[in-house]
């Protein structure tokens, strides 16, 4: 069960970093703005549509090594863009979110896998979650095999200790 779990997190960290056919990006939620919505260190599941209307939860803005994206809620529409607020925000955003900017509508959200994902990103966290239970599954899987061989072996010998010990009688004659 905990390598399934760790192969989870493992999988979820190559997606956030990858790109998912069908446009369909992970995210890490690192504020309790959308809460109790979408809790801080959630994942969210967003996928680009065609329409966006009052009530979505979306994902909107840059996503790069400074910038996060921020995922609220749409209020309204106004001059082509969205207004946006999250859930535990008592105020609107400042700023009009124009559809070009939106990555997409949340469709997922998975409470507290987001931290295990931020953790598996650091180098330390990488190396307990992905590379230490990888060697674990690997050292285990070469135990197995020794233990397979020495199997064998000890097969083969006993049957040739059985075959030596036989009376002449029913020994074979090898040429």
């Amino acid at each position: 069960m905990i390598f399934a779990s760790l192969g989870a997190v493992a999988l979820l960290l190559v997606a956030s970093l990858l790109p998912i056919p069908g446009n369909y990006k992970v995210k890490v939620v690192l504020s309790g703005s959308m809460e109790p919505t979408i809790q801080t260190g959630s994942i969210i599941v967003a996928r680009p549509v065609n329409q966006y209307q009052k009530g979505d939860i979306i994902t909107f803005g840059k996503d790069t090594k400074k910038e996060i994206p921020v995922t609220h809620r749409i209020v309204s529409e106004k001059d082509g863009g969205f207004i946006t607020r999250g859930d535990a925000n008592d105020v609107t955003d400042t700023n009009l979110v124009q559809k070009k900017d939106i990555i997409g509508r949340v469709i997922f959200s998975a409470p507290y896998v987001g931290y295990a994902i931020s953790a598996a990103k650091t180098p330390l966290g990488f190396v307990f979650l992905i590379i230490i239970p990888a060697l674990l599954i690997i050292l285990d899987e070469i135990r197995k095999i020794i233990r397979e061989f020495r199997g064998i072996r000890k097969q083969k010998h006993q049957h040739i200790v059985e075959r030596s010990e036989a009376p002449p009688s029913r020994r074979r004659m090898t040429v």
